[in-house]
């Protein structure tokens, strides 16, 4: 390969002990000379934020907008001296309360202010930091707390009831409950009456003191264990040390000062993801890192865009399914604005197209028509957006293109929670990397694992296989799973499950998946044999394979009705045929689809796993078809290559009668083919 964006890297191991089926190693050309890891005498994010606070203490730090009697007011901000105080404070009233460096604290609720307190008083004590959310199951909150014994929990208020309602199971974990705000004395009785203490976060503040004696703390030490989804059901524990998580806003710094602008305190992030995922989690490290600013939205969706617009951040990190509305939203006014407008339009965006794919920066490539055409649409983010950055999913061409032209520069990037997100990213202003989440970060290094079952050879002249990764950034193992650590984890290798190729600038591409688990658009993992298992509990089907990708936010399913059970409830609806006609009926199909999910609700599937749409398959799968293998395990890549058009067609049909535009149904067709 020839690579631009990256150097090969030889093997410290001896020729003797190279796995045949793997690819060279590469590292990014600007970690050529060796992989970024964290200098001598930095020990902890701590050191992120209290430098920080000491150099810009006056600096606006955490912000959100005030509401009062249903109106919304402008964002008002915690200074870095404020909420260095409010940390110390709580860090100091967690020692009151027992709890001590290497125990561990969970946070629960959207992301606030509050939020990043507790984080950072945690950090402050040495005290490992454990994210609690319920989009990993019905029981995660309490398997969490159970799993990663859980002696304390920050919790936001209108989560009390949920926490309070798996508190007898446990209690003998779980002794300390403080509410972000206030806690009312029915629900002080529930806790104290199975023994756990709860207060305010005005009541606990007052146990802390400013003078407190800060822990030493190593590099080594666990800071955060954060928890994702595993493909038996149970979440794991991802183990992740102070070293990895302050290389990680290292090489976001690295490599911004390199291609780009690092962040300063006159900049300011948009948080809206998820602050227990680690994407958020890194982001927001990197700006107190910074000494930037955190505006915080409201929580609520629709009123999304409105917080941007009185935030106007110049930092926005998004995944796959927001850019997307912000795209189908611009293309409306386009096509809205008469026929001149469009006409002006696309001539800009081919312009300025044409000057980026020579090799212009995003700023220079057409600056006039910046102002006068693409001004607007950079409006609809506030107006300063510099930085954005696009993660959890792939995002689909045309719309990173399409950003890219008219907004600001994007980059795509590759991340999981065991590599303390970003380990791939794509460069600003490099072009040719559109499409692609780029190259490896500056502290990881990875070379491609042949998959000789699903035909792809890391050693062909267009190199194709699982990514994997080794690096100053990755996790240390599964907490309390030696077993699940050492699958994936292998020779100081980790087996990310996903199939990549390397594009000829060292680029790299995500063009499959491994393992029976992935992300939907929006970033959700779907543990795909836990749901067909769970739908297969409905007595109207013999066979089921759910499909999905990462372009899309819902899944869809190929069924083998039961025969006999099938033709009933034909007989009861005055339908005839034979069984092959009827898997072909509309009411038919309806029908099994309506059970599916009733039986999903019934056993607490959650909404992005329902099934949006169903073909009823007459024949069973079967090996002569290869369709599955001698134990019967359903072969996917054989599935969807027999059933893709089957699964657009259903789709088609379903938009259809939901009366979604044409347009749609062939962007449908046209993204949903891997």
């Amino acid at each position: 390969m020839s690579a631009v964006y990256t150097v090969k890297v030889e093997e410290s191991r001896p020729a003797t002990e190279q796995k045949p089926s793997a690819g060279p190693v590469y590292r990014c050309i600007y970690a050529k000379d060796g992989l970024l890891d964290v200098p001598a005498g930095l020990e902890s994010p701590w050191q992120f934020f209290s430098d920080s606070a000491r150099r810009s203490p006056r600096s606006p730090m955490l912000g959100r907008r005030q509401v009062t009697d249903l109106k919304v007011g402008p964002y008002s901000w915690l200074t870095y001296q404020e909420a260095y105080d409010a940390a110390i404070r709580m860090g100091s009233a967690m020692k009151s309360r027992g709890v001590n460096p290497g125990d561990c604290c969970g946070i629960y609720g959207s992301n606030c202010p509050e939020w990043v307190i507790a984080m950072e008083a945690c950090i402050s004590q040495a005290v490992t930091y454990v994210p609690l959310y319920d989009t990993l199951g019905a029981n995660a909150v309490e398997f969490i707390i159970n799993h990663a014994e859980v002696s304390i929990a920050f919790v936001q208020e209108n989560k009390l009831p949920a926490i309070l309602s798996c508190l007898p199971r446990c209690s003998a974990n779980l002794k300390t409950i403080v509410s972000f705000s206030n806690i009312s004395s029915s629900q002080k009785q529930q806790a104290e009456d199975l023994g756990v203490s709860c207060f305010s976060w005005e009541e606990f503040s007052h146990l802390g003191s400013l003078n407190e004696e800060l822990p030493p703390k190593q590099k080594t030490d666990i800071c955060t264990i954060m928890y994702t989804s595993g493909t038996t059901g149970e979440p794991k524990g991802v183990i992740l040390t102070n070293r990895a998580i302050m290389a990680e806003v290292l090489s976001i710094d690295h490599l911004l000062s390199l291609t780009d602008r690092v962040a300063t305190e006159e900049d300011s992030y948009f948080s809206f993801l998820p602050l227990a995922h680690v994407y958020d989690q890194t982001m927001e490290s990197y700006c107190i890192y910074r000494g930037s600013s955190i505006g915080f939205w409201r929580g609520d969706i629709r009123f999304l865009m409105e917080d941007i617009q009185e935030l106007k951040p110049t930092i926005f990190c998004g995944v796959p399914r927001v850019y997307d509305r912000i795209y189908a939203g611009v293309q409306n006014k386009i096509s809205s604005g008469g026929a001149l407008w469009k006409t002006l339009f696309q001539y800009a965006y081919n312009f300025k197209l044409g000057n980026l794919v020579k090799g212009l920066s995003q700023d220079k490539a057409a600056p006039l028509l910046d102002r006068l055409i693409f001004d607007k649409i950079k409006q609809g983010l506030g107006g300063r957006v510099r930085i954005m950055l696009s993660g959890a999913a792939p995002l689909p061409r045309h719309v990173e293109e399409f950003l890219r032209v008219t907004c600001s520069t994007i980059s795509q990037g590759y991340g999981l929670t065991e590599s303390c997100a970003g380990c791939f990213t794509s460069i600003a202003n490099v072009f040719s990397m559109v499409g692609t989440v780029g190259v490896p970060i500056t502290t990881m290094e990875a070379r491609l694992e042949s998959v000789p079952e699903m035909g792809y050879d890391a050693l062909s002249s267009v190199p194709r296989g699982e990514i994997c990764l080794r690096g100053n950034t990755l996790f240390s193992g599964y907490h309390k799973r030696q077993d699940l650590t050492e699958d994936v984890l292998v020779d100081g290798w980790f087996h990310t499950g996903d199939i990549g190729e390397w594009q000829p600038d060292g680029a790299m591409k995500i063009i499959d998946r491994k393992k029976n688990i992935f992300k939907l658009s929006q970033g959700e993992y779907v543990a795909v044999e836990n749901i067909e298992n769970t739908y297969l509990r409905c007595h109207l089907i013999t066979s089921i394979w759910v499909y999905g990708n990462s372009f899309e936010s819902f899944l869809v399913a190929v069924v083998v009705p039961d025969k006999k059970a099938l033709e009933d409830w034909a007989a009861n609806h005055h339908l005839t045929g034979d069984f092959s006609s009827l898997c072909e009926n509309l009411k038919a199909k309806k029908f099994i689809l309506d059970e599916l999910n009733k039986i999903g609700h019934k056993h607490q599937l959650r909404g992005f796993e329902m099934l949006k749409a169903v073909h009823l398959e007459p024949n069973p799968f079967d090996m002569e078809r290869d369709l599955i293998t001698p134990t019967f395990k359903l072969k996917r890549p054989q599935l969807l290559k027999l059933y893709k058009v089957c699964l657009l067609l259903a789709l088609s049909i379903r938009n259809y009668f939901l009366k979604r535009s044409p347009c749609y149904i062939i962007h449908i067709l046209l993204i949903s083919l891997p």
